[in-house]
């Protein structure tokens, strides 16, 4: 079993493991849990979905004046939908400027992985999809889905 917090109404889901590739929906909101692309994450949401996602979480903090910001964009999509065993999300930093001051971002895009709730890996500047996969693997990150 395996607890996923939604990142529009910020419940937690309980979901079998070996549902987690059937495409779950929150409970309370109907909102798409497994969603193959990042998550916008606010300054209200950011905490309980990292906290309470059991799954490893990668954040982009990121600004759209950023140049580097917008060509890394695709990237993280295409990682995203490369890697269903990880929850994308992107923060916007001058939107959201608090989480961006508690986790200390100085520069962007930064890309902070998260496992239960604490930040164990970050890596600053534009990737290649190939190059932010290598990276998280080198982290322990497996890119499936359990299927137990």
């Amino acid at each position: 079993m395996t607890h996923l917090a939604c990142a529009q109404c910020g419940s937690v889901n309980r979901v079998p493991d070996a549902r987690l590739a059937d495409a779950p929906v929150c409970g309370r909101c109907g909102a798409e849990l497994m969603a193959a692309q990042p998550v916008a994450l606010t300054d209200a949401t950011f905490g309980n979905f990292v906290e309470r996602t059991e799954l490893p979480v990668l954040v982009d903090f990121w600004a759209d004046w950023c140049g580097p910001c917008r060509m890394m964009a695709p990237q993280l999509e295409r990682a995203a939908s490369e890697m269903p065993g990880v929850r994308f999300a992107k923060v916007d930093t001058d939107a959201n400027p608090e989480a961006s001051v508690v986790h200390r971002i100085r520069s962007i895009p930064t890309l902070v992985l998260f496992r239960g709730g604490q930040e164990v890996a970050r890596r600053s500047g534009a990737m290649s999809a190939a190059d932010l996969r290598r990276w998280l693997e080198a982290e322990g990150v497996k890119p499936g889905l359990a299927t137990a």
